[in-house]
Parts: C-alpha cells; structure tokens; sequence
C-alpha cells in the first residue's frame, strides 16, 4: 500500500493520527497541491475527488476520503477497541459526533479559510463575505462541543475513537481562522490539551 498525502493538512492527519494510534506504518508520498499536482490528469485517474488522501491499494485500486481510508485500514488491523466503535450503539454515536463535527465543524472551517484567505484563488471563486459567515458559523458550533466533553470525558463516548481525531484536527485548525478556544470553553479546553498529549499525537508533533 501507499499513502498519497500533504502532511500539514486536515484531512491528512486525520489519517496520519488514526495510522499512529494503530499503530500502522504505511509508505509516503507527498503531493503538492498548492502547485496544482492533485489537479493534474495523472492524479485525477487515481482519486475520484481529485484530493488528498489517496490509499493505493496493493491490488492497484484506489480510495479517496479521509475516513474511508481509516474504516478501510480498521477493517484489515482489527484490534480489541476500535476507534469506530464495538458495539451497535458505540459505532452509531461515534458516526453522529463524527458527522456532526464534518458538518458544522471541519467543513465550514474550511470554507472560512479558503473564502478569506484566497489560498486557492487560482482554481476557485473565493467570497470574502461567505469566509466571514463560515468564521462566525465555527465560533458558534464550539460550545456544542463543549456542552458534550462537560458530560463525558471524550466526544463521543467513554472512550477515545474517530470522532475525537477529527475534532482534534479540526480545534487544532481554527488557528488559521484567528479563534481561540479560550477559558470560557473550559472543558473543549481541557480536553484539547489532553488530546495534545497522547502519544500518537505527539509523535506527529514537529519538534522545534
């Protein structure tokens, strides 16, 4: 197998995070999308959505979407708690907080980041007021997470799954959007500097 990826971003290390908590160790290689390698016909063969991730499998099939990746990889490395969940009602809310946090969280963020930075102006309409709505839609979905980790040490049970790597990377990303979870978010705070600390996490952790 082989992981097409750009390190640094979300959608990577959602997956990057999942392969080191299982502890999977799969062959590299960068693309570049910022020079547009992702958009190029080469790599569009391979991803049907033309982005990063992209799993080559060993068959030389391909998988695009970050978590199709990950149920793919927790299919074939089965291991006594995964990370989408054990039983019937584990795996549904894991799938509800994980859609949630997609949803509300990640994909909006994202477009607050694209429309106001203009990162991609060149192969997209960027819509400063449409950046400034997303922003704001982010910084009111931050105290449903909050509301959650006052009730339970993680998001979406008892235990740390998927739908914590996501909102991992999605708290982690805001940054780029000028928004702090500050102390009136004391438990999504708490949590967050928790989830820092996991080994996985850290070993991802450029040193400086």
């Amino acid at each position: 197998m082989k992981l097409y990826e750009l390190a640094p971003t979300p959608s990577a290390r959602r997956v990057s995070i999942f392969l080191a908590e299982k502890g999977i160790d799969i062959p590299r290689v960068n693309v570049d999308i910022r020079g547009g390698e992702n958009l190029s016909a080469e790599f569009k063969s391979k991803s049907l959505n033309g982005r990063i991730p992209l799993l080559e499998l060993d068959d030389g099939s391909y998988l695009c979407e970050s978590i199709a990746i990950c149920r793919y990889l927790e299919e074939i490395h089965p291991s006594v708690n995964s990370l989408f969940g054990n039983n019937t009602l584990e795996r549904a809310k894991i799938e509800m907080w994980q859609r949630i946090i997609e949803l509300q969280g990640l994909m909006v963020a994202f477009q607050a980041f694209r429309n106001l930075s203009g990162i991609y102006k060149d192969r997209e309409n960027c819509v400063e007021a449409w950046g400034k709505e997303s922003r704001q839609r982010v910084i009111d979905f931050l105290p449903t997470l909050d509301q959650q980790l006052a009730k339970s040490p993680f998001i979406a049970c008892d235990r740390f799954s998927i739908a914590d790597i996501s909102a991992y990377v999605f708290i982690s990303f805001i940054k780029n959007l000028d928004i702090e979870v500050t102390d009136s978010l004391p438990h999504l705070k708490a949590w967050f500097i928790t989830m820092a600390q996991r080994p996985a996490i850290v070993s991802l952790t450029p040193k400086k």
